[in-house]
């Protein structure tokens, strides 16, 4: 199997008092995928010139940064290819809903804090949503 080299996103954690955005989408098998939006970086723009575009074309909320999180690493598989992700990550706080869902995404829901964790599809975004939080394993 051929390496596809390196793919650069970035994302946010939208948070306002009680709840956390999420987005479901459906992975390669059609399985639902309750995650964060993210999305790959166009050329010559920053992590996070891209999150804040990617929060807005995958939500439709217009946000601002707060703060940098962590950056997540996995491989996935495309087309017989490998492939290494890095995410960055910003917390992030909504200004405005200027637009609606690009058509990547299936569903954007506003979700309470604690339950948001348990919906998360995979460990590393609810690992993420803790940090965010100010939380630590304990806490869930």
């Amino acid at each position: 199997m051929a390496d596809g080299g390196l793919v650069r996103s970035a994302g946010g954690v939208v948070l306002r008092p009680q709840e956390v955005l999420l987005i479901r989408v459906s992975d390669i098998k059609g399985r639902p995928v309750w995650s964060f939006p993210k999305g790959r970086l166009d050329a010559g723009e920053t992590p996070a010139q891209a999150a804040l575009r990617e929060v807005l074309e995958e939500t439709g909320w217009n946000c601002r940064i707060e703060a940098d999180l962590s950056t997540t690493e996995y491989w996935f598989q495309r087309e017989g290819r490998r492939f290494r992700k890095t995410v960055v990550w910003f917390k992030m706080t909504p200004l405005e809903l200027t637009g609606v869902p690009d058509g990547e995404v299936e569903e954007v829901q506003w979700v309470e804090r604690m339950k948001a964790l348990r919906r998360l599809t995979y460990a590393s975004d609810a690992a993420l949503l803790s940090q965010a939080l100010g939380l630590d394993d304990r806490a869930r």
